[in-house]
């Protein structure tokens, strides 16, 4: 009978994609800094390849080091001037499901709207700070377009990340997804680090300063971030992956600590996993230096919050630190809101939605936050006092009109 009732209310609310609304769009009790910026904003795909990759899913000990290449695929978004006649309006193409081959929830296709120009050409004369989007396990490069959309149009370059093996298309055993999200997000840098560059062909020669990066991850994508900033993985994490090849990400590994990236100057981490699982221990957390914004719900039965995210913010000690929690919020404090081909099966739609906040709501919210974070620690942006808070909202916080800065917590901690 539900199954019935959620195909009728698919049949009801969903039609043309034309008639659907623009995801992250500024709702009248948004807070001051979810507004779009004044920049329009273009959208490419690109496809990269890494090659001569360990194939973790294939180890065994007979064949302890298989090879092949990953190959990325990225959405790319950018501030865009438009020809005569263009708009800024695409449709975006994911999948529904939590990976191939799952009968009860089949990999169908949906689309839903986009502001962003397809292939646009990008503005010329301007550098613009580079923000990777990694997703979650599974999730897609797409989930999070409310986002990459609204930074864009303030002036961020913004990459997201298909991962392989971790998408809902092609998801597979999670140790690649353990293993290779760091690999992943310093691949993604070093690749458009040299797109970047004048003469090299690409659209965004000399449109992006990849000196100035963040990283902003969903869940196994927030893992990752936190992995590649410092966090080492501890001794109990190697169990997760077989043949001990995780040590390439753990604390204590000279190599490890050597691939420190300096051009990476802010994370943003949305409910990151792996405290609750003893992924790390406060010797690999004290890793991290990077300026760190943690943003999830204290209802969270997925990564934790008792004893997972408020647990990596307490213990990243040495970098400076900021958590927003959706009070009776869960997990899903990153992703679009469901589209209305989510309505049709209750797992798919409850993979983006939260039992209790609005997620057009969420949105502007995290549009809010984000563009003051990373406004401060990749423009200079005078913008500190948005995130000087009380701890509690209760109506007192810069940018939020009367009556709706409530349920909401706020937490900063400097390093130590």
């Amino acid at each position: 009978m539900l199954g019935k009732m959620l195909v009728l209310v698919a049949a009801l609310v969903a039609g043309d994609v034309g008639a659907q609304e623009y995801y992250g769009d500024f709702r009248p009790d948004a807070p001051e800094l979810a507004a779009r910026g004044a920049l329009l904003v273009g959208v490419r795909t690109l496809v990269a390849e890494n090659k001569d990759q360990l194939d973790v899913l294939r180890y065994s000990a007979e064949q302890p080091n298989p090879r092949y290449a990953r190959k990325l695929t990225l959405e790319v978004w950018y501030p865009a001037r438009l020809a005569e006649g263009q708009k800024e309006h695409t449709v975006y193409t994911d999948v529904l499901g939590s990976g191939p081959n799952d009968p009860k929830r089949p990999n169908t296709p949906f689309q839903f709207n986009g502001r962003a120009a397809r292939d646009a050409s990008p503005v010329a004369g301007t550098r613009y700070p580079l923000v990777i989007i990694s997703h979650g396990y599974p999730g897609s490069r797409l989930q999070m377009s409310y986002l990459t959309e609204n930074l864009a149009s303030k002036g961020y370059v913004v990459v997201a990340i298909d991962h392989p093996e971790s998408t809902r298309a092609d998801k597979a055993g999670f140790a690649s997804t353990l293993l290779n999200r760091r690999l992943d997000d310093l691949f993604v840098l070093n690749s458009v680090a040299a797109w970047a560059k004048p003469g090299s062909g690409s659209f965004l020669a000399g449109l992006v300063d990849a000196d100035n990066t963040a990283l902003v991850g969903y869940s196994m994508g927030g893992y990752g971030a936190l992995n590649t900033v410092g966090a080492g993985v501890g001794a109990a994490a190697a169990a997760f992956v077989p043949g001990g090849k995780l040590a390439i990400n753990q604390q204590g590994n000279p190599a490890y600590a050597a691939a420190r990236d300096q051009r990476i100057k802010a994370v943003v981490a949305f409910a990151p996993w792996g405290a609750n699982y003893k992924v790390w221990d406060d010797a690999g957390l004290a890793g991290v230096r990077t300026p760190t914004l943690f943003i999830t719900g204290d209802q969270d039965d997925v990564a934790g919050y008792q004893e997972g995210v408020l647990q990596l913010f307490q213990k990243t000690v040495n970098a400076d630190r900021y958590l927003l929690t959706y009070v009776g919020g869960r997990h899903n404090s990153a992703p679009n809101p469901p589209s209305p081909a989510h309505f049709s099966n209750f797992d798919d739609f409850q993979s983006y939605s939260e039992p209790v906040w609005d997620s057009r709501r969420i949105n502007n919210i995290n549009q809010h936050f984000v563009t003051a974070f990373l406004g401060i620690q990749l423009k200079q942006q005078p913008l500190q006092s948005y995130l000087q808070l009380t701890q509690q909202s209760n109506d007192e916080w810069k940018g939020f009109s009367k009556r709706n800065a409530v349920g909401l917590e706020w937490r900063h901690l400097p390093p130590q």
